[in-house]
């Protein structure tokens, strides 16, 4: 884990323990809202029995219930106020924290916003949960969840006017500014910010999560601010919110720290954004990481950071580099056809002119779709990234030389192979006629950047093509879980 925790979090943490519910901390601002013992001033529906207190903690297992404060503080009735409780999940435990809510005798809370717990939950039937622990539900989702099962962690949720903050542990995952008029989807038009309590989720019978040291500051209520952010970042964070309402993950799972690019800048950028990062590294001939030990230093490195961990294979020797364990601890392994051996036994890279030798223009197409083909067929990855990329001397004649033939053979080779096709921002590719007959072809997408130093855009082309062909949630790359990756199925073809 990181080593720097904001000073924030760590008058956080200082809280007294042994207080009566309802009364106040020695700070004269922090109250306690769960004394430990008894369920007093809670209130469970729809399914009581769903909640009990077992060794200082409320435990929640079994049926749909939500358990709602009801208590003293406040008359449980907050506006702006911060919040934190410890919380600790089992496998597959799917639960909540909802706030600005109501107390409702049955069903899912209507009103308010829901801070997500889930750290292993995949969901039910055909429906895969992919929103992790610190998301704001359906408003800003964390896709790589920051902490593990088994281990007690604490959430943190601050709401001010029209921001909304949550932390987990000492990571700030959610900084969200809700405007005038919130895109939601039909099933969620009252999740917004007004005033309310809090509730805390029992999902379902096979879902177990334990709550304690439950705490709210309330802080002064006052006149919702005008939001004073220029239009054209209104607008887009409205964009953003509409793809999270329809719940396709916006995620960018081609990040590099380059350029002085930091991991705590990269989460700074992610926040703003409303969009969540993979981290990848360059492995292969040439590049940072050659070997098994240099993918564990990588590995480390992130460990405990809420990112996606990605592994970029270089070159078409990676697949003798590295061992299929080592790889397999990768949240997933991206690679492109812009390295190959060309027919005469030239190494050739595409960016690179004087690598690229093109005697003639179609056999030259020819020989980089059977490359593509190849690279699909035969190498375990999860995602070709860069895709049509091709070399400046011959790029001006994209949609010519990009048959519809050609473009067929490598979306072929990529739905036979369950390999997404990454929409690249940087570069925008593939072209619109691509990404269109991959669609129909059932083709799964990613979205990415691939930056080359510190920027790294919010995903404009990806978005636009994500509109303009109707993207949606089962159309979208999600890593695969431990046992179904690439090259545990597939292994290393050497």
């Amino acid at each position: 884990m990181p080593r720097r925790m904001p000073m924030i979090f760590l008058t956080l943490v200082m809280l007294p323990s042994m207080i009566p519910a309802g009364a106040q901390s020695s700070d004269q601002s922090w109250i306690r809202l769960f004394d430990g013992e008894t369920l007093d001033g809670w209130r469970a529906n729809e399914n009581p029995d769903t909640f009990s207190v077992r060794d200082g903690t409320i435990v929640a297992q079994g049926r749909r219930s939500h358990l709602f404060y009801v208590g003293p503080a406040e008359r449980a009735d907050f506006r702006n106020f911060e919040f934190k409780v410890d919380a600790k999940t089992m496998p597959e435990a799917n639960s909540g924290v909802f706030f600005h809510t109501r107390f409702q005798s049955s069903g899912w809370p209507r009103q308010g916003y829901e801070a997500q717990i889930n750290n292993t939950h995949k969901g039910t039937g055909d429906y895969r949960e992919l929103k992790k622990t610190g998301s704001l539900y359906a408003v800003r989702s964390v896709f790589a969840s920051p902490v593990r099962d088994n281990v007690w962690f604490t959430m943190y949720i601050k709401v001010v006017g029209r921001r909304v903050q949550i932390r987990v542990n000492q990571f700030l995952l959610v900084d969200y500014i809700e405007p005038d008029k919130p895109v939601r989807g039909a099933d969620a038009v009252d999740n917004v910010l007004s005033h309310g309590t809090f509730a805390l989720q029992g999902h379902d019978p096979r879902s177990t999560v334990c709550f304690r040291n439950i705490y709210v500051r309330p802080l002064p209520d006052a006149p919702r601010p005008a939001d004073r952010r220029r239009r054209a970042e209104i607008e887009y964070q409205r964009d953003i919110s509409a793809f999270h309402a329809d719940y396709l993950p916006m995620v960018d799972y081609h990040v590099h720290l380059k350029g002085g690019l930091t991991l705590e800048e990269a989460l700074v950028k992610s926040r703003e954004a409303g969009i969540a990062y993979g981290i990848a590294q360059n492995c292969g001939v040439g590049f940072p990481t050659t070997d098994d030990a240099g993918l564990k230093r990588f590995l480390d490195a992130m460990e405990g950071w809420p990112v996606f961990k990605g592994m970029q294979a270089e070159g078409r020797e990676w697949v003798t580099l590295f061992s299929e364990e080592m790889i397999a601890k990768f949240d997933y392994v991206f690679t492109d056809s812009m390295t190959f051996t060309d027919d005469k036994g030239r190494r050739t890279r595409l960016w690179i002119p004087d690598e690229v030798h093109v005697d003639d223009e179609q056999a030259f197409m020819d020989m980089l779709v059977e490359r593509t083909v190849k690279i699909l067929t035969e190498e375990p990855i999860d995602i070709y990234v860069n895709p049509t990329f091709l070399p400046a001397c011959i790029a001006d004649r994209y949609d010519v030389l990009w048959s519809a033939e050609r473009m067929d053979k490598v979306i072929e080779a990529a739905v036979e192979n369950d390999v997404a096709i990454e929409i690249n921002s940087r570069f925008r590719l593939p072209s619109g006629t691509f990404i269109g007959r991959a669609k129909a072809a059932g083709a799964k997408f990613s979205f990415g950047t691939n930056n080359g130093g510190r920027d790294l855009g919010r995903l404009e082309y990806s978005r636009e093509m994500a509109r303009r062909y109707g993207l949606r949630k089962a159309d979208m790359f999600m890593p695969k879980h431990d046992g179904l990756k690439p090259v545990q199925k597939k292994g290393l073809a050497r």
